[in-house]
């Protein structure tokens, strides 16, 4: 059904759809799936060309066993006073973080991510992350400092209190998106210095000169963006932000 666990029924499907060259979005409508659910499971297993049925549903059986069999089961969410199952929450953190991964984030950066996200106070201390992940110390610390250099988690300590949170926010897609127009702006200047040291004319030259324009107009668009949501949200937009 729509939203749950894809079928074996579903997988053939997906399998016919990539033969006849349809995209995600399309074969996402033949099942009445959203196309990043598509997605996932294609990039997952094998890819746009080396996608296969039978293959990907022993993987995704062999995946649920090696996880039942590595870790005790992941702590309950609490949804006090909200109504929600947790057992939906918790299919849906983990679809969230395969789309996290699929979109290039490290496996354990993307779980301590989803685990902030879907927490209602948006702020966890170690210890916490610990607990519910059912992961190390060190690899919660090394997440969070990846996550904070990407710009998608800050850090806090509240008066009084000892321990240090990991805050997210719904700011978090602005910050890093400042933090990759940022980086596309060295790029940008790097590319152009290339050109110049390999020659404008030259192949390699030409390749770096095209490189800086190509990324030189995404900043662009980043940046107006990034004044639009300004101008709507300005509540929601940090004064202190650098672009």
């Amino acid at each position: 059904m729509p939203g749950g666990r894809l079928t074996s029924e579903d997988r053939q499907r997906i399998a016919a759809g990539l033969a006849e060259g349809l995209g995600y979005t399309e074969i996402g409508e033949r099942l009445g799936r959203p196309p990043s659910t598509i997605m996932r499971e294609v990039t997952r297993n094998g890819g746009l060309t080396g996608y296969q049925a039978d293959r990907a549903d022993e993987a995704t059986k062999e995946r649920a066993r090696r996880r039942k069999r590595a870790r005790p089961p992941a702590r309950p969410i609490p949804a006090p006073g909200h109504g929600r199952d947790p057992s939906a929450v918790q299919d849906f953190t983990e679809s969230y973080i395969e789309l996290l991964v699929g979109s290039g984030l490290p496996q354990m950066m993307a779980r301590v991510m989803a685990c902030l996200l879907v927490t209602d106070s948006g702020a966890l201390t170690a210890a916490d992350l610990v607990e519910r992940l059912r992961i190390s110390p060190a690899s919660v610390s090394h997440a969070v400092t990846y996550l904070e250099q990407q710009g998608m988690v800050t850090r806090e300590r509240p008066p009084g209190e000892r321990r240090e949170r990991y805050v997210i926010d719904d700011r978090i897609w602005f910050r890093s998106t400042v933090a990759a127009r940022q980086m596309n702006d060295i790029l940008a200047t790097a590319s152009q210095r290339g050109a110049e040291i390999l020659g404008p004319a030259t192949p390699a030259g030409a390749r770096f000169a095209s490189t800086a324009e190509f990324v030189e107009l995404v900043s662009e668009y980043l940046g107006k963006a990034l004044d639009e949501w300004e101008r709507i949200q300005p509540d929601r937009v940090e004064s202190d932000s650098v672009r």
